[in-house]
């Protein structure tokens, strides 16, 4: 495991930071493992983080590539992990919406309980679902808010992003439904961004080089660059 990935901090908590410096930007992670967290702590903290932050909240969310780290938090088998994704968003939204919310999957279950606060958003936080294989890009057409890929693993995007389009016709939804938000790893490039946006893409994420995740005094510059393009990307 890279080194960084062992200096990452609760992304909740970092994100209650990051809401109370900033009034409008929207809040995302990317990505939480959800199924490696208790299920109704995880529902309440999110919902509370929704709330004191004005309703600025999506969760990117995926399966996780380490089955180690899997199987150690988990019960269930890494083979039906994106099964048991499913379960545990469907149930994290139960949680968020209903007075008593109760759910009867293959393998998340409990009784109706009460879970409060509620989120602000009305049904709580988009989960967009970080996939590129197959497997993932069907559960996401099927059952995500939006959808979360990293554009150096579609190959041809403009492609891929209508290929996902049909999947989610064909499971009976409007694309226009579910967002696209990309994960961009060619940070420099203002023509790629700008295809991205005229192919459709709602949101690009632009990545920070790893070396720089625990220095702010070089991060904070990028930022305040891409800060002054974003109204080229609107125009």
């Amino acid at each position: 495991m890279p080194d960084p990935y062992k200096l990452m901090m609760d992304p909740y908590l970092s994100l209650m930071t990051a809401a109370n410096a900033t009034t409008t930007l929207k809040l995302g992670t990317g990505i939480a493992l959800l199924m490696e967290r208790d299920l109704f702590s995880q529902a309440k903290t999110i919902a509370t983080l929704d709330r004191l932050s004005g309703g600025r909240v999506m969760i990117g969310t995926g399966v996780g590539w380490n089955q180690e780290e899997f199987e150690n938090a988990n019960p269930h088998p890494f083979r039906k992990r994106y099964t048991v994704l499913r379960e545990t968003v469907e149930a994290t939204r139960a949680l968020w919406t209903e007075e008593e919310a109760g759910y009867n999957g293959t393998f998340v279950n409990f009784d109706p309980v009460w879970s409060f606060p509620k989120p602000l958003q009305p049904g709580g936080p988009k989960v967009f679902l970080g996939a590129m294989g197959p497997v993932g890009v069907k559960h996401a057409a099927s059952w995500a808010d939006g959808w979360y890929p990293v554009d150096v693993a579609l190959g041809d995007v403009a492609a891929s992003v209508a290929a996902f389009r049909e999947q989610v016709k064909e499971a009976g939804r409007d694309p226009d439904d579910v967002e696209i938000n990309i994960q961009i790893m060619d940070t420099s490039n203002m023509d790629k961004l700008k295809e991205y946006r005229d192919i459709g893409i709602q949101r690009a994420t632009i990545g920070v080089n790893m070396e720089l995740w625990d220095k702010p005094e070089a991060a904070l510059p990028m930022i305040e660059e891409y800060a002054r393009i974003i109204p080229a990307l609107q125009a």
